[in-house]
């Protein structure tokens, strides 16, 4: 199964980030645009096997809106706003997953399966 999906957990409450909002774009245009679900998951791929196609993508998670939203204080300007993942895609035969393990003030992300 090929295609691209992801999963936001949030680590300062230690549960998947529901209602963040992301958009996924390539080459500067925008591709798709989501809000995680109650899992910290988009409801449907960001990229199928129709649609996957080689190339330099971006994942931007809007983390500042997501935690203002949740009623945590954040400095002004947040230290974190907006996480940006640049990431490439060669094999379009292969599942990609993008997890971002996130907090106000950190985040981590890696190649999953």
């Amino acid at each position: 199964m090929s295609g691209l999906t992801t999963h936001v957990l949030d680590t300062m409450h230690g549960r998947p980030a529901a209602g963040l909002a992301l958009r996924l774009l390539r080459g500067g245009e925008l591709v798709t645009q989501a809000v995680t679900n109650l899992d910290g998951r988009t409801d449907q791929p960001l990229l199928t096997a129709a649609t996957i196609a080689p190339g330099a993508y971006r994942l931007e998670f809007e983390v500042g809106d997501y935690f203002r939203d949740l009623g945590v204080e954040l400095p002004d300007p947040a230290f974190l706003e907006t996480v940006i993942v640049d990431f490439g895609i060669s094999d379009t035969r292969a599942h990609h997953h993008v997890p971002l393990l996130v907090s106000p003030y950190g985040y981590s992300t890696y190649r999953g399966s």
